[in-house]
């Protein structure tokens, strides 16, 4: 390598390094928050499947197994993202987010019973 060579390597590497990081940290913050195999939504069904089972219902897709059931986030509130769930799988005991459990009252309303 010349003199010439080298002088212009060391302009370039810099930016170059600056774009490749710069890529990659918008590569990070465009993924979904959701990414696959985690879970926003976690239910008990109130009768467990014999075998494990995919539901989708408004782009929502649930995996089940027994009587445990989990889907990523969806637009819906979580009531009736838990009445869709009951509406296709039968009663739950349990339904819940991070952010805590369905209020009994609301679970009631969700099973399609008084609270």
């Amino acid at each position: 390598m010349n003199v010439n060579q080298t002088g212009a390597l060391r302009q370039i590497l810099p930016a170059a390094l600056a774009l490749v990081l710069s890529a990659t940290g918008f590569a990070m913050t465009a993924m979904p928050v959701h990414a696959e195999g985690t879970s926003y939504y976690t239910a008990a069904l109130a009768t467990p499947l014999a075998a494990p089972k995919t539901v989708i219902h408004d782009e929502l897709l649930w995996h089940c197994a027994g009587a445990e059931c989990t889907a990523p986030r969806g637009s819906s509130r979580p009531a009736v993202v838990c009445a869709r769930l009951v509406r296709s799988l039968g009663p739950v005991t349990h339904f819940a987010t991070p952010q805590g459990d369905l209020a009994a009252e609301d679970l009631a309303r969700c099973n399609g019973t008084k609270g």
